[in-house]
């Protein structure tokens, strides 16, 4: 990542570039790879506000994710010049945060996201966080509203149940899978259903999403993600209803908003009636 263009009362922007491994076969980037732009983000304004990854771990303190909305906009192309910003809306209690994220492009904007962070303790148990770390970021409110879902319906259909062990190599710097894969597995359960109803995965289009976590998962746990149709928004775009869990625990809940980037986007809500 390039050195920032700016730092203008507490936001941070500097160019970023999607890498090649983000995008699908029709060379659109897929949802899960644009939560992860949002981290990479994230964590630059972080570092540029002189708390880099290394100084949380020296420490013993890190943020996790509480909660993420994200909306998209233009879907984005490979190689274009893209602008990152970021900057804390909110900060209470001494413990949680609200991060904003932006990714634009000069066609318009590509995604918005809302999120929630906790500051833990290397246990990853929520703890106040010391007044010289509060100081370090400046919070401000540029009148940009947060990312949010749009309404919907309530067309609800029957669940779908996927299961898979959670791979060692998918663990993160905290020992856990990172908070988008869960959008991985989210989008991967609704293609498993698209696959059976002869409707092309690759051809998923995100619109929206919002995942709260309450547990992390870790490698070699069984895990079930359940998806079902929850209704359709005014402008026909499916929208989905998705809980994952090892045993009986719920580590997660997600709301995904999907339509087709080409077809009949009905069909999708029907592959799911």
């Amino acid at each position: 990542m390039r050195a920032p263009v700016s730092e203008v009362d507490g936001v941070w922007a500097f160019p970023f570039v999607l890498p090649r491994h983000a995008f699908s076969v029709r060379d659109a980037a897929r949802a899960g790879d644009i939560w992860r732009a949002f981290q990479e983000v994230a964590v630059e304004g972080s570092s540029r506000s002189g708390w880099p990854p290394l100084r949380y771990r020296a420490e013993g303190v890190a943020f996790v994710v509480r909660t993420m909305t994200v909306e998209h906009g233009l879907e984005a192309l490979y190689g274009e010049q893209l602008t990152g910003r970021t900057w804390v809306r909110r900060f209470r209690r001494e413990m949680f945060s609200t991060r904003e994220v932006r990714l634009t492009s000069p066609r318009g904007v590509i995604a918005k996201g809302t999120q929630e962070w906790v500051h833990v303790s290397q246990e990853l148990v929520p703890t106040r966080a010391r007044q010289d770390f509060i100081d370090a970021f400046q919070v401000v409110d540029i009148g940009d509203g947060g990312a949010e879902l749009p309404k919907h319906d309530g067309s609800e259909g029957p669940e779908h149940i996927f299961r898979f062990e959670a791979w060692w190599t998918w663990m993160d710097p905290l020992d856990h899978a990172n908070h988008p894969a869960y959008i991985d597995w989210c989008d991967e359960g609704i293609s498993r259903v698209m696959v059976r109803s002869g409707l092309a995965p690759v051809q998923l289009r995100p619109r929206a999403e919002r995942v709260t976590y309450s547990r992390g998962v870790v490698a070699g746990e069984e895990v079930s993600l359940t998806t079902r149709r929850l209704g359709l928004t005014p402008e026909r775009d499916v929208v989905f209803a998705h809980e994952v869990r090892k045993d009986d625990i719920l580590c997660a809940r997600a709301t995904t908003v999907r339509t087709l980037a080409s077809g009949d986007p009905e069909t999708l809500a029907a592959a799911f009636a």
